[in-house]
């Protein structure tokens, strides 16, 4: 369907790759892959033909329809959700539209009514001919999927956010079903429920797919190929992200591996060289071998890691063991008389990496702001613990940087390193040497919301507040944000819909919905899996379509089983260290002379005391366990 052969583009000195070959063919699902500014998008921009390349062709057959998605884009179009999206539909879609306009006019007076009636019946018994009844119903299923409510498809498509407006055009891209679907992270503004949904979509989708994403869950299910785009070349490994990790550590290994033979062979040939250089009898030899080094192709080794994360976060300040607690409480807004969300009562601990998670506009941001005290509960309670302080992300708030300040500046403005070192702190968010000095404006949308994270997680406070920070970033800075969560001493709130960041750091869950919000200790995979049924599914019976799901089932569990062993260590010793503060806090309270005057008190305490000892102890239990079974060298236990 779309062909691209020897592919190549510069800007400037500056190459971002060569020599690119890709074949889209009907049922094939692509994943692109690679660091930010390794020029991905670009490559999408050429292939859609928004963009040339310098060298290089693409062929796209008349008859093609190619169907692009960007991350931005740019002015809102006029009419209502329904109406954006029916309008993919093309034929059927100008033929709704007159239907519409003969509805208008058989209702206005003076109007030749008869006539109206005759084209209103033509144009009505063609849009029945071409599917149009059930293209209105596919567009209220599409439009379900992906988060809207039924009264939201009247609404004027100008009145929504840049994230909904992307979720109106991908909408669009999925009801008119082109030949090849090309999507840059189609993602970013999704929720759980609405990527799980988008996945099950795509699984089925007829035509060819190219997609840009950082979502290792979308990519394992979604993908039957992975195209990385690293050191200005494109390599293409068939199957998803599981497949793709592995095979790409077998081909590091082997160009590594080819590339020391390659090195043997220069020195042994430079030796021959410097041996022989000033003896007539070898002149003819040792010129020969110097035009050999000089026209030898030299291998260069691999980085097998774009990003490596090393973090010495300062020791925050101590918080209570209660961070956050709220106790009945309700929250809305004052233009609507509807609370977002209402009656929540829960508590979040010191040390934990809670996930909220849910629906969009079920209220997560609210009940964030909830937390950070910008809102106020219009019912019960809400209060941070004492001493806390606290960092927030906000999702926009990589835009609003100062351009023309160097990223080390932006980094550490008002920030009190102490005896760490600003510019290594600021290496391990991938900050390294010169980039470090480099201005904002020149940063790409990912690097820019890397450099306010790590401000973000670098601040001197005990809890942290993350709206979706992996939007923008590729799969490296994902990382290395993952690494920098594992590694921060305080209490973490994330909202993300990045699954794989979930389960790879969260030890609660809170889910958000419903008008509600419900506590969920440790992470349930069913709760990251989307609505238990989702319109759009793969149709019963179809063997290929659900071998592919078991495919994709099966290389995330083998990747959550790899990860699984580690992080439950890290997990058992964060909550044995919990209980065990537990612990000596309610000691504490018991040699307080005053409260044996107080019984009640006294008994009330003592059996906390003895259920805290108790959980100390299992989970101690638990820990060593696991270590065990790990095989851990040390055997290290937590100090006691």
């Amino acid at each position: 369907m779309l062909t691209a052969s020897g592919l190549s583009k510069s800007f400037g000195i500056r190459r971002l790759f060569a020599d690119v070959s890709l074949q889209l063919a009907a049922g094939r699902r692509v994943a692109l892959v690679g660091s930010n500014g390794t020029g991905k998008t670009t490559l999408l921009e050429i292939l859609v033909g928004l963009g040339e390349p310098d060298e290089g062709t693409v062929i796209r057959p008349r008859d093609t329809e190619i169907g692009y998605l960007p991350q931005d884009l740019g002015t809102s179009s006029d009419g209502t959700v329904f109406e954006q999206v029916l309008a993919g539909a093309g034929p059927v879609a100008r033929l709704a539209g007159q239907l519409a306009d003969l509805e208008r006019r058989l209702a206005a007076p003076g109007e030749d009514h008869d006539a109206a009636v005759a084209r209103y019946g033509e144009a009505q018994a063609r849009f029945e001919q071409l599917g149009g009844y059930a293209l209105e119903s596919e567009v209220n299923k599409v439009l379900a999927g992906l988060g809207f409510a039924p009264s939201d498809a009247r609404r004027p498509v100008r009145e929504l956010s840049g994230g909904w407006r992307m979720r109106v055009a991908l909408a669009r891209l999925l009801v008119a079903r082109p030949d090849v679907l090309i999507l840059d992270e189609p993602t970013n503004h999704l929720d759980i429920d609405s990527t799980a949904w988008l996945e099950q979509r795509l699984v089925t989708w007829p035509g060819a797919l190219l997609f840009v994403s950082h979502d290792r869950d979308f990519i394992d299910a979604v993908a039957d190929r992975v195209v990385e785009l690293a050191a200005g070349t494109a390599t293409a490994y068939v199957g998803g992200f599981a497949e793709f990790v592995v095979a790409r550590e077998e081909r590091l290994a082997r160009v590594e591996a080819a590339a020391t033979r390659q090195a043997r062979e220069v020195a042994r040939v430079e030796r021959f060289i410097e041996r022989f250089r000033y003896k007539a009898t070898k002149a003819r030899q040792v010129q020969s071998r110097i035009k050999t080094l000089e026209k030898l192709d030299r291998i260069a080794t691999p980085t097998r890691s774009d990003l490596v994360a090393r973090f010495a976060f300062a020791e925050p300040p101590r918080s209570p063991r209660v961070v956050i607690e709220l106790t009945d409480a309700t929250v809305g807004y004052d233009d609507d008389p509807e609370p977002v969300i209402s009656g929540v009562s829960l508590a979040v601990e010191r040390g934990r990496t809670v996930a909220l998670v849910g629906p969009n506009g079920a209220g997560k941001t609210t009940l964030l702001r909830l937390v950070l005290g910008e809102l106020a509960p219009s019912a019960g309670q809400a209060h941070l613990g004492t001493n806390v302080k606290v960092a927030a992300f906000e999702q926009h708030q990589a835009d609003e940087l100062d351009e023309s300040r160097r990223a080390i500046e932006v980094f550490s403005d008002g920030i009190d390193f102490g005896k760490r070192n600003a510019r290594s702190i600021l290496g391990a968010f991938g900050f390294g040497g010169d980039a470090a000095d480099r201005r904002v404006g020149e940063l790409s949308g990912g690097e820019r919301t890397r450099l306010a994270l790590a401000r973000t997680m670098t601040e001197p406070v005990n809890l942290i507040v993350l709206d979706e920070p992996t939007n923008h970033l590729d799969l490296p800075s994902c990382d290395v944000l993952e690494d920098a969560l594992t590694a921060y001493p305080g209490t973490v709130l994330l909202v993300t819909h990045d699954r794989h960041l979930i389960r790879s750091t969260a030890d609660a869950l809170i889910d958000v919905r419903d008008g509600t919000a419900t506590w969920h200790l440790g992470v349930d995979e069913s709760r990251l899996a989307g609505p238990p049924t989702s319109v759009g599914a793969a149709p019963p019976g179809n063997r290929a379509d659900n071998t592919r799901s078991e495919k994709a089932k099966g290389n995330a569990r083998r990747r959550r089983e790899a990860e699984i062993p580690q992080r439950r260590i890290t997990r058992l010793e964060r909550d044995w260290e919990i209980a065990d503060a537990e612990v000596a806090e309610l000691l504490q309270q018991l040699g307080d002379p005053e409260l044996y005057s107080r019984p009640e008190e006294v008994r009330a305490l003592t059996a906390a005391h003895e259920a805290a000892v108790e959980r100390a102890a299992t989970l101690l239990a638990r820990w060593e366990a696991a270590v065990e079974s790990l095989g851990d060298p040390t055997g290290d236990a937590p100090a006691v």
